[in-house]
């Protein structure tokens, strides 16, 4: 029994002392509780040796680490070797699974967003739904991780997801197929001639450079760009530095965000850079409850400069920063360190972003209308002298009413600036 305390608390020194580095040495707090971890070693020992089951030693530790970090809060997690490969997959846009990210609420895992274009979000899984079991296991107290694993496998595999989602009567079930995601971080487009979309679905290492090279091209076009639409509706965040750079693009310097934890290098400062790749082009930014993280930075950024106006619903509040601390090469610890902090000073964690428009995601039904005779209907009419402008804002209208408003709102400030100069020049 000595001997297994002395190895224990050896390995726990290991394991704290990373994060006890940090801290003032002088300190109380950076004291180990002695007499705590005699009992952690007590506890150990009886299960070690009582358990109706043989348990592995690296097991039974694994299960130690993962029940502190556990009860710290839900982002803070330990990764075995499968979880962490998983990690360093996600970031660099090409992973296994559903194409969820998922978080914890209480006992249950909450979908924080679905991945655009994923087997989850084809079949329907959105943002707030709570996931109460995989196939025919309750996850109600199971740890994140486990739950991920269950949910990861081969391309191809079913999984059956029962759902409980607000204003829906009772849980339902969702079989969804397995497959390779593949992220497209970045999408761009015209909408209307002038007026240009740009869809970030997560933040990885190239969105940044993505994020430029999509605002170059779409001013390349044929007409002046006089607007643009920024979509972070469901993007779950992902790399700090990546939405620092989206940011930087549409700010002429000034802070993006700032964060703030216990010890020194949680203490950090984003700024931009001079220049504004757009030249104060007007931007409407569309969030959602699925926007979290470094979408909610993004945002907040612009919002707190006055570069953009945020319209949609307030968004997911994951104003925490995670610090990934490795374990050798192939394990890991996530630990929360630091609370992220807009430009004016606001706190982004459980307040999330509120936008500056509320428009909630609706089915818009067109009334029927007697079909009125214009002069294009008239046999012989005169032809027009410009170019035709086929649009099917009608169709967006009913598809997606969010962002349907947001390019009405990008045309009336375009229409507002264009009167506004032409005053300036009769005076």
């Amino acid at each position: 029994m000595k001997l297994l305390t002395k190895s224990l608390l050896t390995t726990l020194l290991l394991l704290v002392w990373p994060v006890i580095s940090y801290a003032n040495e002088e300190s109380e707090n950076a004291r180990l509780p002695l007499e705590e971890l005699r009992y952690f070693t007590q506890v150990f020992d009886q299960i070690r040796q009582a358990y109706v089951e043989e348990i592995d030693d690296q097991a039974l530790l694994e299960m130690a680490i993962s029940g502190l970090l556990n009860g710290l809060d839900p982002h803070s997690l330990y990764m075995d070797e499968a979880a962490f490969a998983e990690l360093q997959e996600s970031t660099s846009g090409e992973f296994g699974g559903l194409g969820i990210e998922v978080g914890m609420e209480g006992s249950f895992i909450k979908v924080i967003s679905p991945i655009d274009d994923t087997p989850a979000y084809r079949a329907g899984i959105q943002a707030g739904d709570l996931i109460i079991k995989l196939d025919d296991q309750l996850v109600q107290g199971m740890p994140l991780t486990e739950a991920i694993e269950l949910m990861r496998g081969p391309k191809g595999s079913k999984v059956t997801l029962t759902i409980v989602r607000q204003n829906t009567d009772g849980p339902f079930e969702v079989e969804i197929t397995r497959d390779i995601i593949q992220v497209m971080s970045v999408r761009h487009r015209i909408l209307e001639p002038g007026f240009g979309y740009v869809r970030i679905a997560q933040f990885q290492e190239n969105t940044g450079a993505d994020f430029r090279e999509a605002l170059s091209d779409l001013q390349k076009q044929k007409d002046d760009l006089k607007g643009l639409v920024l979509d972070l509706r469901n993007n779950p965040g992902g790399l700090l530095n990546s939405s620092v750079d989206v940011a930087d693009a549409l700010l002429d310097g000034g802070l993006v965000v700032y964060t703030e934890g216990r010890i020194p290098s949680s203490k950090e400062q984003f700024y931009a850079t001079a220049g504004d790749a757009l030249n104060g082009i007007p931007v409407v930014v569309l969030i959602n409850e699925g926007s979290a993280s470094a979408a909610e930075i993004v945002a907040g950024a612009l919002q707190d400069h006055r570069r953009a106006v945020l319209l949609g619903t307030s968004s997911f509040g994951k104003g925490s920063v995670q610090t990934v601390i490795p374990l050798g090469t192939k394990r890991a610890i996530k630990l929360t360190t630091a609370r992220y902090y807009t430009p004016n000073k606001r706190s982004i964690q459980a307040e999330g972003i509120r936008p500056d428009i509320t428009v909630r995601p609706a089915e818009i039904h067109l009334l029927e209308t007697q079909k009125q005779i214009k002069e294009a209907n008239l046999a012989g009419h005169l032809s027009s002298d410009s170019d035709p402008q086929i649009t099917d804002k009608e169709d967006l209208l009913q598809a997606d009413n969010q962002l349907y408003e947001a390019i009405n709102l990008l045309q009336g400030l375009n229409i507002f600036s264009r009167n506004t100069s032409r005053g300036d020049k009769d005076q």
